[in-house]
Order: structure tokens, then sequence, then C-alpha cells
């Protein structure tokens, strides 16, 4: 197959080239209509090609090559210790460079590797793309996998996985298996995921669904969100309604709307829900507030309790000195020391020493040393411990009252 050649330097013109092309360092070549080579073209050092440009495999290295127009590979598209500018759409099957590929119009292969910086202004659509720098996109990104050493900054996305070890900066859209990022992930609008896990920072800043949500350090969901696990070192906080399995966080948890858990709530500091909180059980080492709070099994609370309409589960305990605003009602009902509480409502109510409480509504009730209760209304036992005091002497009834909630 014959080559064309164009000098070091060289200004030329060029249209079809029946061959290879070969560009030297610093040439400029004009498009007669469209560049179209039916072989290779290689590049050594800088050079602009000055309109649409069409080969069968491209090559270069050491120096940026522009084309101010589309640049369309029919097979492979390498650049070593260099980088590729265009203008206008891209097309190749594989893409390696090494420094950086900018492309401002539509782009797609089957595989994009670039060792620097990846900068398109419009949809780009691959199989895999890697990149060991930046990533900014201002179109739909649509691949399998996508993975970066830096940043991802990239409108809407349709991929199946997503990597990166720094920042992550989405439009939204759907990532179908799993997104994982080292440092902060941020959504500006509604996202779908598999699952999703960031060492520092995420910030959902719309509609959020997916599995499970792992963060080291602090998660914010500005809209309603659904998931499986939800799992947050330090604050977590959803400012919508949140629905799932189970939520561990370390520190504080705040909700906006209504909490529904089918499992396990696990917080170390304190749980906020403006409306509604249901899950199977609690866990929780300081203060709960909320409307009203319901669990199938077990809650344990070392901090006040405040609601407007009650706590319920089936075997409550608040630890020493914890204080609960709001009727309180269980099968079984435990005060640690000192702690305090209004309304009890349940099958066994027991008060630690020195607990108090307003009103008692059970079947057996138990007051420890210096526990004390305005009122004890009871349908089987009371066991009153040296030093406890029921101010009103305690009333045997046939029946409870209805119970709240």
């Amino acid at each position: 197959m014959t080559e064309t050649s164009v000098p070091k330097g060289g200004h030329v013109r060029l249209g079809a080239v029946d061959g290879d092309l070969r560009v030297e360092n610093n040439a400029h070549i004009e498009v007669d209509g469209q560049l179209v080579v039916a072989g290779r073209a290689r590049f050594a050092g800088h050079a602009e090609v000055g309109g649409n440009f069409e080969c069968g495999s491209f090559h270069s290295e050491d120096g940026t090559v522009q084309v101010h127009g589309d640049l369309v590979v029919r097979e492979d598209l390498s650049s070593q210790d260099g980088a590729v500018e265009v203008d206008g759409q891209f097309r190749a099957r594989e893409v390696d460079v090494d420094r950086g590929l900018r492309i401002a119009g539509p782009a797609r292969a089957e595989t994009i590797e670039v060792g620097g910086v990846l900068e398109g202004g419009d949809a780009l659509t691959a199989t895999t793309v890697s990149v060991g720098g930046r990533f900014h996109l201002k179109g739909l990104l649509t691949a399998r996998a996508v993975e970066a050493g830096g940043s991802i900054d990239v409108g809407l996305v349709e991929l199946e996985t997503l990597e990166a070890g720094g920042l992550v900066r989405l439009q939204g859209g759907s990532v179908r298996r799993s997104i994982e990022v080292g440092g902060r992930f941020v959504s500006d609008g509604p996202i779908e995921f598999g699952s999703l896990e960031v060492g520092g920072v995420a910030d959902l800043r719309g509609e959020g669904k997916g599995g499970s949500v792992e963060v080291g350090g602090m998660f914010s969901a500005q809209g309603n969100l659904s998931f499986s696990t939800l799992h947050v070192g330090g604050i977590g906080t959803i400012r919508g309604n949140g629905r799932g399995e189970k939520v561990e966080v370390g520190g504080k948890f705040e909700v906006g709307g209504s909490l529904e858990l089918q499992g396990r709530l696990e917080v170390g500091g304190s749980v906020s829900v403006a409306a509604e909180l249901m899950a199977h059980e609690l866990d929780l080492g300081g203060r709960l507030s909320a409307r009203r709070a319901t669990f199938i099994t077990r809650a344990d609370i070392g901090g006040p309790v405040q609601t407007k309409e009650g706590l319920k589960a089936q075997d409550l305990r608040l630890r020493r000195k914890a204080r609960a605003e709001g009727p309180l009602v269980g099968g079984t009902i435990r005060l640690g020391e000192k702690a305090r509480a209004e309304d009890l409502f349940g099958t066994i109510v027991e008060l630690g020493e020195r607990a108090t409480a307003r009103r008692i509504f059970a079947n057996t009730v138990r007051l420890s040393d210096g526990a004390a209760a305005d009122e004890v209304t009871y349908t089987g036992s009371v066991d009153l411990r040296p030093g406890a005091q029921v101010r009103t002497p305690p009333r045997r009834a046939d029946a409870l009252p209805p119970f709240p909630l």
C-alpha cells in the first residue's frame, strides 16, 4: 500500500488518500471536502486537520493532533504520550490515549482508555471507559463500565458499574449494578442504583432508589429514598420519606418525612423523624424524636424520647436516666434507674430504682426501690418494693382502658 507523507512544518491540502498517511511535527492539513485515508494515519508530534477526517486506523505520538471537524476511525485509535482533540463527532472501535482526549460532539466507541483527561461536549456511548485522571462529559453517558482514578463529572448516565477514586458528580440516571467512590458522590437529579459505596460524603439531590448504601462519612438524600440497607459512619439525612430494610448510623440520623423499615434501626447518636417511624426493632444510644414511633418487637433507647402520639414496642426499654414525653405502649415496658416517663400502657410495666411515671395502666406492675408513680391501674398484680410510692392508692380494674396506637 502506498504512503502519502506530510513533512515537518508542512502545509498541504488533501482529500482522498489511497493508502497510508504519515504526518510529521507541526504540519497543517487543509481538507478538500473530506479527508478519507484508506489505510493507516500516523502522526509524529503536533498536527492540525482542518475538516472532517476518516481513516482505517489512527496513531499519534509526542504531541497533540487537532481535528477541526468529525473524526471517524474504522478500527483503532492510539496516542502514545500524546493527546487528540476533535471539534465534531467521533467514532472508533478501541481508543487508547496517554495524555488526553477532547471531543466536542457525540462520540461512540467500544472501549476508551485515557491516561490523563477525557472531556466530552455531548453524548458518549461505549462498552467500557477507563480514565486515569479526570473525566468530564456534558451529555448522556451510556456504557457498561466506567472507572476513573481521579474525578468524574458527567450528565445523565445509563451504566452497569461506576468507580472513581475522587469526586463523582452526575445529573442523575441509572447505574444498574454498583457505584464505588473513594471521595465524594453527588447526584443532582433522580438516581437509581444497585449499590452505592462512598468513602467520604454522598449527596443525593433528587429522588433515590436502590439497594445497599454504605457511606463512611456523611449521607444526605434531599428527596424520597428507597433502599435495602443504609449504613452511614457519621451523619445521615433523608429530607423526604425513607423506605428500606435496615438502617445503621454511627452518629445522628434525621428524616424529614416518614421512615418505614422491615428490619432494624440502629443509631449510635440521635434519631429525628418528622412524621411516622416504623421498624421491626430499635437500638438507639441517644435521643428519639418522632410524631409517632412503632416497633414490632423491641426498642432499646439510651436517651430522651419525644413523641406527640406515642411510642409502641412489644419489648420497650428506657435506659438509665432516659426521659420520655408522650405515651409509651408495649407488651413489656421497663424504665431503667432514674428514668422518667409520662403515661405507660402495657402488659407488664417495671420501674427501676428511683424511676418515675405519671400514670401506669398494666396487667402486672413492679416498682423498684425509690420508684414512684402518680396513678396505677392494674388487672393482675402490683409489687411495690421498699421505698416505692404511688401517690394515689393503686386501683384494680376488671379491664384496662383502650391503649393508644
